[in-house]
């Protein structure tokens, strides 16, 4: 009686695109080269109604402002403890999503998280207590930090890609002018419906330059 064939589980990356509360991420799998969009979703770092997870360094920094009495002692509290609760947050979110990808028949092998060049900053309660204007981009990259503990938890390799140069190194990982990149990126996202927007293509598209970019292994067969 013949057996029936076991299929290998796809290889698949998530691109993940944060923002305040959470990150777009966009499953990708490139069978033979060719990109397939598997998942779209949001990864979230926080929930409703509970600021200390949704915003600990807009909390703190309102907390030292009006109240006299408050201390840089209390404002670092509010903020670990806030983002205690987004790694936590984050890293069920992300468990729940390779749960969703194991069901689709995809093995996630890497995570594509895009920044920006503002990882020059060492300590982000204090940058963001010195200038009001500068507690969103505290709160961004706090979310970044917390997907990479998630992915850090689930055993999943995580790259950083540059948002602002992605476009530049897709081209060049993947051969495609950037006129038909953004034709084959809208074309990706028709099977996964709204939304799809500039936040999900980016997404997408860094996964799948993840992808592309992982070394190819070669599996010695038996003799």
């Amino acid at each position: 009686m013949p057996q029936p064939k076991i299929r290998s589980p796809l290889i698949a990356g998530l691109g993940l695109r944060a923002f305040k509360g959470g990150a777009v991420a966009v499953g990708v799998t490139a069978a033979e080269g060719k990109p397939c969009v598997v998942l779209s979703a949001v990864l979230e770092t926080s929930t409703d109604g509970d600021r200390l997870s949704f915003e600990p360094y807009r909390l703190a920094a309102e907390t030292q402002h009006e109240s006299s009495g408050s201390s840089a002692h209390e404002a670092a509290a509010i903020v670990a403890e806030g983002r205690r609760r987004q790694s936590q947050l984050a890293t069920n979110s992300l468990q729940g999503i390779i749960h969703r990808l194991d069901a689709a028949g995809c093995n996630l092998a890497v995570v594509a998280l895009l920044v920006n060049r503002a990882g020059w900053i060492t300590d982000l309660l204090e940058y963001s207590l010195a200038w009001a204007e500068h507690v969103p981009v505290a709160e961004n990259l706090a979310v970044r930090e917390a997907l990479r503990f998630a992915a850090g938890q689930c055993a999943v390799d995580v790259v950083d890609q540059d948002e602002k140069s992605l476009l530049e190194l897709a081209t060049k990982v993947l051969g495609v002018s950037s006129a038909e990149l953004d034709g084959r990126l809208k074309a990706l996202g028709a099977p996964i419906g709204k939304p799809w927007r500039k936040e999900q293509k980016l997404a997408c598209l860094s996964a799948w330059v993840a992808l592309a970019s992982r070394p190819v292994v070669e599996i010695d067969q038996p003799g």
